[in-house]
């Protein structure tokens, strides 16, 4: 699943989005509000991890600049404002959760599922198709049974593709879901990526699965 990570202290930006990717997100990070703008215009996410007190443009800006609607990502505020109207106004302006500095980060990732859970959300957690079944939450994916001991970024990819059937994604689409906009990978290694999600579900017994669309891209139908 991708996120944004909005926050101006880099020491806990880099601590945040360091356990974040280590838990299996897609991580982008923006140090103010202007820079959040210009990720939220450009890319779609799962969540946005947003503080309010924000250099250029507060989170309550940025939160009232985000579009209503299904492709909106869940909103979790991060915020040393403590009081009861701080919490009220943020959620009124379309945080979905908020929760007070010093936090605990698995916290963060308990607060994260939740949002994931919520019924108005329609993003499943668990995903099954010809065999193969994908946990979201417990990270694991398996076929008839077999546990598939998956890289995070293969597991992100066969996500990816189950969780949008039928849709090509092009190599540089992968690449801006799974790996982020500061990541230096190429599609050179989406390539790679692709032929080793291949082999292990081959090996598995699952065959011909991922398909590939010359000069398009690549889908589960």
């Amino acid at each position: 699943m991708k996120l944004l990570l909005v926050e101006d202290s880099q020491r806990l930006r880099d601590t945040l989005a360091r356990g974040l990717r280590a838990a299996g997100f897609t991580v982008d990070v923006a140090a103010d509000g202007v820079e959040a703008n210009g990720f939220l215009a450009g890319f779609d996410y799962d969540f946005v991890l947003l503080d309010l007190g924000l250099p250029r443009m507060d989170g309550l800006s940025v939160l009232r600049a985000m579009p209503a609607g299904g492709a909106r990502p869940r909103v979790l505020v991060l915020s040393a404002r403590d009081q009861v109207n701080d919490r009220v106004e943020a959620l009124n302006a379309g945080a979905d959760d908020y929760l007070v500095k010093p936090f605990a980060f698995e916290e963060v990732l308990a607060r994260l599922h939740a949002l994931a859970r919520r019924p108005a959300e329609t993003r499943a957690d668990v995903l099954e198709h010809a065999g193969i079944k994908l946990d979201a939450r417990a990270h694991e994916a398996s076929f008839n049974g077999q546990r598939l001991n998956l890289t995070p970024r293969e597991f992100a990819l066969l996500e990816l593709l189950l969780r949008h059937r039928g849709r090509v994604f092009a190599r540089a689409a992968i690449l801006e879901r799974i790996a982020g906009s500061e990541s230096d990978a190429s599609d050179r290694s989406i390539e790679v990526l692709v032929f080793g999600l291949r082999r292990k579900l081959s090996e598995a017994g699952c065959e011909d699965v991922v398909e590939n669309r010359r000069g398009a891209g690549y889908l589960i139908r």
